[in-house]
């Protein structure tokens, strides 16, 4: 076979193929054709042509597009999309209402889109400054005015700190707003509307335990976690929406040998830290103190030592919640053969809800009535009471100053104080120590006596916590200032970056998605007083009225006017209460009672009737009269008696 029978039967095949490649190429009906570019290459020297084939589906013609250098459209596209990241991003808000930069008054809002749930409401009592106010709650203000949003309030555990506000929120929000707790807890929460001091009208209450979940509203899923705190049933809470979950430790601390046995569920904390946590929420208190918190069962141990040594009677003085310690004490009486009395409304009604539920365990026959005390041998006795902070009318602050109706304090006894006092009760402890220790008794009432431990959280314990969980974000909470900057501190050692870790303050609305937490804006925060009935009445005008006549007392001063012409028919009398003591002051307030006069002849022979001029004049009059004389600014009050 020569040459030109070679390229011809080469012509050949390529033109089959070619034919194949057009059939299989062919579109199925509906299909746009492909665009087929054939590139043929023939070598001059008639060599072999060889051909390459590309195929590319059709597209729309489009307009000429400008090319853009490749480092340049990178550049945009980084750019853009943050901006579409964040557009999509699902937001939520964790809003403190209570609980920082002090301590008490606890109390937490989770707001998605629409939907808000509350996790505990505490009260705090009040300090020096607030004359005569019984309790301090929070500001609800922002609840209130997004009532129709509330979907569920969720109690961490059963402290006056975390609970004590749950009857006054209920006058704001709707009753059938479900409430969620602990066995105990549930308890204690109906005791307060069974009293009627506020609402006798029960909220619906679900009992809850570790690792349940609920699901209210649209959106919200709340898990609750064991924990150890003072009390039982002391629950973390886990809250989880579409934007991302965030975790409240409540008060915690980690005790490896708990009273009651149930310990922190440390496998359900560890899975929710590998499922993920946005945003961390973790008790303070304890953020400054370094090491662990000892355990609850230490303080037992250190009752034993003491019970011992006691010759005659054993007063104690503890909280009424502490059920672990209670049963302790409980316990160590019964095996040292004493009988138990109570004294203080608050334990009375503890030990009747925790011993109907089984958290309080009692010996038949180890209780008595107070009354039966001095009817009995004085080593065969423990009287039980409140009063641990100094408050002025508990029981041990009574026994102190020897105005018990029941109880005198005398030489031989041993009075134990198993708590440590809250900053601002320093000086109403102290005293109450003081006036015990006259009456020759044994006051054991030192931290290193070991008759206390705190149910909080130290250094130790909570860097065990944040291990535990790996939040991406961090809040501390509850605690003051120095507080939380110290728990910030911690939360940095264990490898939470300081940009990662939010400071708030009552009000701040933080933003939380799954990559920030931010603070975004402001709420109305505050504390609203309640004295007696009265909730938010007391203001501030009122409560400085309060401070001036705790001072510098009141002068009231009276007067008739006819109320035609203005003249003065009699007075002014002058009377004091807090001032002065009348009979060593008679020069004083008789000088003071000229001035008023001359004032008052003024008016008379001006003609001016109006009273609230007058009352104003004769109050300036007084008062500059008073300082400049003494320097002493009473509440000055005018009584005019018009004939």
């Amino acid at each position: 076979m020569n040459l030109e029978n070679i390229v011809e039967k080469e012509k050949d095949a390529t033109k089959k193929k070619t034919r194949r490649r057009k059939y299989y190429n062919k579109p199925k009906q509906g299909e746009k054709a492909p665009n087929t570019e054939v590139l043929n290459e023939t070598k001059k020297n008639n060599d072999v042509k060889t051909v390459e084939v590309k195929t590319t589906q059709q597209q729309r013609p489009q307009a000429p597009k400008k090319r853009v250098p490749a480092k340049k459209v990178e550049a945009e596209e980084e750019v853009k999309k943050p901006i579409l990241k964040t557009e999509k991003e699902e937001k939520m808000y964790v809003i403190p209402l209570g609980g920082l930069d002090e301590i008490g008054k606890n109390m937490t809002l989770v707001q998605y889109r629409d939907e808000i749930i509350i996790i505990d409401s505490g009260v705090t009592f009040p300090d020096d400054g607030l004359l005569g106010i019984d309790l301090v709650i929070p500001d609800f203000s922002y609840i209130e005015s997004n009532k129709d949003k509330i979907k569920g309030l969720f109690i961490t555990h059963g402290h006056e700190d975390h609970i004590g506000s749950v009857p006054y929120l209920y006058q704001k929000i709707d009753k059938n707003v479900p409430l969620h707790g602990g066995k105990l807890t549930l308890a204690l929460i109906k005791a307060k509307f069974e009293s009627g001091e506020v609402s006798k009208v029960l909220p619906k209450m679900r009992e809850v335990k570790g690792r349940d979940k609920i699901r209210v509203g649209k959106y919200f899923e709340v898990e609750f976690v064991g924990v150890t705190h003072s009390i039982a049933d002391a629950y973390a809470v886990v809250v989880t929406t579409p934007a991302g979950r965030v975790m409240y430790t409540g008060d915690f601390k980690i005790d490896l040998t708990p009273v009651d046995g149930d310990g922190v569920d440390f496998l359900r904390l560890a899975q929710i830290g590998e499922e993920g946590v946005d945003l961390l929420l973790s008790d303070s208190t304890n953020s400054e103190i370094d090491g662990f918190t000892p355990s609850e069962r230490s303080v037992g141990e250190a009752f034993k030592v003491e019970f011992a040594k006691a010759k005659g009677r054993i007063i104690i003085a503890a909280f009424a919640s502490h059920v672990h310690r209670l049963q302790q004490i409980v316990n160590i009486a019964h095996e040292h053969g004493r009988k138990i009395a109570i004294d203080g409304r608050s334990l009375i009604k503890v030990f009747d809800i925790a011993a109907t539920l089984g958290y309080l365990k009692l010996p038949e026959n180890i209780m008595i009535n107070l009354s039966d005390v001095d009817k009995m041998r004085d080593n065969k006795v423990v009287i039980l009471c409140t009063g641990t902070q100094g408050e002025p009318m508990a029981a041990l602050s009574r026994i102190a100053k020897n105005m018990h109706k029941h109880t005198k304090v005398k030489e031989g006894d041993t009075v134990i104080i198993s708590a440590t006092p809250i900053p601002g009760n320093e000086r109403a402890v102290s005293n109450n120590i003081n006036s015990l220790l006259k009456y020759e008794a044994e006051v054991v009432f030192k931290k290193i006596a070991g008759i206390h431990v705190s149910g909080h959280a130290s250094k130790e314990e909570q860097k065990l916590m944040l291990n535990l969980i790996k939040p991406k974000h961090f809040m501390p909470v509850h605690g003051e200032f120095k507080m939380l900057k110290a728990h910030k501190e911690t939360a940095i050692e264990t490898g939470i970056p300081k940009s990662n870790i939010v400071i708030a303050t009552n009000g701040s609305k933080v933003e939380v998605t799954k990559t920030s937490a931010k603070i975004k804006g402001k709420v109305n925060a505050g504390a609203t007083l309640v004295d007696g009935l009265g909730v938010g009445d007391i203001g501030h005008i009122v409560l400085k009225d309060r401070q001036q006549l705790s001072q510098d007392g009141v002068v009231i001063v009276v007067f008739a006017l006819d109320k035609e012409t203005g003249k003065v028919l009699s007075g002014p009398d002058i009377v004091t209460r807090g001032f002065v003591y009348s009979r060593d002051s008679d020069e004083i307030l008789n000088e003071a009672n000229e001035q008023i006069k001359v004032k008052l002849k003024e008016f008379e022979n001006s003609a001016i009737k109006d009273w609230t001029v007058i009352k104003n004049s004769v109050r300036d009059v007084a008062g500059k009269f008073f300082y400049n004389r003494i320097k002493r600014t009473p509440v000055i009050l005018p009584i005019i008696m018009d004939v």
